[in-house]
């Protein structure tokens, strides 16, 4: 199953608070188990794969830097 405890955050891109809020918002929400073998038979594990941008982009990033 997806879920892997009480200590997992949803990652977003928020640049305002409203944004914030609203995904902070989603530490309320309680996914039944039908909801996460929906989640799972939609994009099953393993199904992304590989970088998220080719190497030029890749090489842009902090992330990346030595």
């Amino acid at each position: 199953m997806l879920a892997g405890g009480g200590d997992i955050v949803p990652l977003v891109g928020a640049r305002r608070r409203d944004r914030l809020a609203e995904a902070l918002a989603a530490l309320d929400l309680e996914l039944t188990r039908e909801d996460l073998e929906a989640i799972e038979h939609a994009v099953p594990p393993g199904a992304a794969a590989g970088e998220r941008y080719n190497a030029a982009g890749m090489a842009t990033l902090d992330s990346e830097r030595e």
